[in-house]
């Protein structure tokens, strides 16, 4: 199978077009040598993705025939990266955290419903008539004919 395929079989990316792009891009490599779309791998390959700013290995365990479920991946894949590259991962998305941490900057779209569900409510339970609360019915004292 190609390796292109391959990738996009076993859901590393969301399109055998994204996976293609990224092989043009030098950033699978199948041992120590970077490929092409058309290179064909076999089982036993270990296969080096630069994805996410760190650097994947996965070993080939079996060639699928096509696009497989979520659950079936681990048949046919192993996860050889090291873990000081998911400690890497773990880091840089905790310091994205420090630039911006929740609740601060521009509201979300979950946010700005909230906001506008809070604003309508409180303006229809606060309203009033305004003669009313005024007491302008005309036939008080300040109120001559």
């Amino acid at each position: 199978m190609r390796i292109d395929k391959f990738l996009w079989s076993i859901r590393f990316y969301k399109t055998r077009t994204i996976a293609t792009e990224e092989i043009k891009k030098n950033r699978v490599s199948i041992g120590a040598s970077v490929v092409k779309s058309s290179k064909e791998v076999k089982e036993g390959d270990v296969i080096k993705i630069r994805k996410n700013q760190i650097d994947y290995k996965i070993k080939v365990i079996q060639i699928p025939k096509s696009r497989i479920g979520a659950k079936l991946v681990p048949l046919h894949i192993q996860d050889v990266t090291d873990k000081e590259q998911y400690e890497l991962l773990k880091m840089r998305k905790m310091s994205q955290d420090y630039y911006r941490n929740k609740g601060e900057g521009r509201p979300t779209k979950k946010d700005r419903r909230d906001m506008d569900g809070y604003v309508e409510n409180d303006v229809d339970s606060d309203f009033t008539d305004w003669d009313d609360f005024f007491g302008e019915t005309g036939d008080g004292p300040d109120h001559e004919d």
